[in-house]
């Protein structure tokens, strides 16, 4: 009996024991794999670098501690809200140059509350919505919170509300935006705001007077291939007035070709003409040629009249011609049988 009660006693200790590893396991072990770096980047303490790795896709474990993450040099086309399918609360810089982004999903930096320097230059986007900056979260109640944009949205018994990411610096250079939204210009936190080297020619008066807005917003503007016509004038003013773009001596017209490389502010407004531009030219050109088959078309319809009617026409021409010899003959008839009687006074008198 002291035999199996002792045997009893050691099998409970050892599941005691394996009870106590596994909760170590679990507790110690289980966050420290987490936390390890995704294949085949290079981690180092609080950063994440991936660069020309040929990957897709971003990596989707990356450390729940991570404040750096640096990707370049690979072929991600499309960012979604499945991009970081897991809150990030300590993420501060995102690097994303370089990697033939193409698109931009609604709220794909959604999980990244806490990023003020957010990096996507070199890449292919036509098109930045400011909706890839903002996320909607269910909250308990309405109430202030950290962001620098927030609107309460009530749906049924849920409360959700609309919450913008803290970005400070935003890097578009070197892509093909053409457009710029406006509500990006509605960030608070933006400070610095570059968009070198993209597509933009014209920015219209609502753009810069939503570049006047944030307090302190500077905008990188060299690069892009201005159009310098009548429409830049607004621009040209507000670029001679505003200290609000840092490199705007260096900002040149890429056409018309008689301005190609003058500088914005060398320009006088005298030499800003407003020309059709080439896609009107053919526009017009086609309206012209359109314009002038249709012309030909009824003047081939009105010979066509014309010779299958020759022998009426030539009928009622020389109807015309006789009526009008009968018409004078008549008048030269009536003259030579009642001549004017003050000729015949006359002749009287002379014969007195």
């Amino acid at each position: 009996m002291r035999v199996s009660g002792t045997r009893l006693l050691s099998d409970r200790r050892h599941v005691i024991t394996q009870k106590l590893c596994l909760v170590f396991f679990l507790k110690i072990l289980a966050p420290a794999l987490c936390q390890a770096c995704p294949d085949p980047c290079q981690c180092n303490e609080t950063a994440v670098r991936c660069e020309n790795l040929g990957l897709f896709a971003l990596p989707q474990a990356f450390p729940s501690d991570v404040k750096y993450i640096f990707v370049t040099g690979n072929n991600i086309t499309d960012l979604t809200n499945e991009s970081f399918p897991v809150i990030l609360e300590q993420l501060t810089k995102l690097l994303l140059p370089g990697n033939n982004i193409q698109q931009i999903g609604r709220e794909a930096f959604g999980n990244l509350p806490n990023i003020n320097f957010l990096d996507l230059s070199n890449n292919t986007l036509r098109i930045f919505n400011t909706d890839v900056l903002f996320s909607k979260k269910l909250i308990p109640h309405p109430s202030s919170n950290r962001s620098v944009y927030s609107s309460p949205q009530i749906d049924g018994s849920n409360t959700w509300q609309v919450v913008a990411v803290q970005v400070s610096t935003l890097n578009l250079s070197n892509n093909n935006l053409f457009f710029l939204d406006m509500t990006l210009l509605s960030l608070a936190s933006l400070r610095l705001l570059d968009l070198r080297s993209n597509a933009l020619r014209v920015l219209h008066n609502s753009t810069l007077t939503a570049f006047s807005q944030p307090p302190d917003l500077q905008v990188l503007l060299a690069g892009n291939p201005w159009l310098c016509d009548c429409n830049i004038e607004d621009f040209l003013s507000w670029l001679r007035e505003s200290d609000r773009v840092p490199d705007k001596f260096n900002l040149s017209c890429l056409s018309p070709m008689e301005l190609q490389d003058v500088t914005l502010l060398q320009i006088n407004r005298s030499e800003l003409q407003c020309v059709f531009s080439s896609g009107m030219k053919g526009v017009l050109e086609t309206s012209y040629v359109f314009l002038g088959v249709v012309l030909a078309f009824i003047g081939l319809i009105f010979l066509l009249v014309l010779y299958l009617n020759r022998k009426g026409i030539k009928r009622w021409l020389y109807n015309i011609r006789d009526a009008c010899r009968d018409h004078m003959e008549g008048y030269h008839y009536r003259f030579e049988a009642s001549p004017d009687p003050r000729l015949a006074q006359l002749g009287m008198n002379s014969e007195a």
